[in-house]
């Protein structure tokens, strides 16, 4: 496998209206209230959130075909944002690169939480993009990612083997946090994307080939 061509395939249209933009702009604003997300859920906050959140997961591929997703409408997501709003604190700080076993209970604690905030249930496709979307915690399970990282479901194991990667992969990594566009200017922000984040990007290329 050749990360560095999987993250240049994955990064090279990336434009602030490139369909995976989408992602920029949701973490974008949830990443700004994560020293207060109680604004996420005001009176003010909790249409928009609902609205980026709806918004990333449909341009994501979460809301075709037979998805339950289809047939709600953004206010189907308060509980969810809920939920973001009453997590751990502990939770927007972890990332590939600190996966102890504390933050891995951590981890499927909060998907526990999220999958119940969901009357119809959800799957682990659903619940990670979810997670990768606000925290940034986590790459997304979806079918490419399982077939090019070689795992059948989000679990300890798994995010063990996430760990690994990083350890094993850290520079290019790195390298490749790049930042998040603004969606009022089109420019770079100050924030950069997580290390689950370009893992995420590295193995959804490798699942598609």
């Amino acid at each position: 496998m050749d990360i560095e061509a999987n993250l240049k395939s994955y990064l090279k249209a990336r434009e602030p209206t490139a369909r995976y933009t989408s992602f920029d702009y949701c973490f974008n604003h949830f990443q700004s209230h994560r020293d207060h997300p109680a604004g996420l859920a005001s009176p003010s906050g909790m249409e928009l959130s609902c609205l980026h959140l709806g918004f990333y997961l449909a341009s994501w591929g979460m809301l075709r075909g037979s998805s339950p997703l289809l047939m709600r409408s953004i206010k189907h997501y308060t509980p969810v944002i809920e939920v973001i709003v009453s997590a751990s604190p502990s939770i927007w700080d972890i990332d590939a690169h600190a996966y102890s076993d504390e933050a891995i209970e951590g981890l499927r604690q909060t998907a526990s939480q999220l999958r119940s905030a969901l009357p119809e249930g959800a799957s682990d496709i659903l619940v990670t993009k979810i997670m990768l979307g606000v925290f940034g915690c986590v790459p997304a399970f979806d079918t490419y990612f399982k077939k090019g990282f070689g795992v059948a479901t989000f679990g300890k194991k798994s995010l063990k083997k996430v760990a690994a990667f990083y350890r094993d992969n850290k520079e290019t990594i790195e390298a490749h946090r790049v930042h998040t566009l603004d969606f009022a200017s089109g420019k770079e922000t100050t924030r950069r994307y997580t290390r689950a984040k370009v893992i995420d990007m590295v193995f959804f290329v490798e699942g598609g080939l």
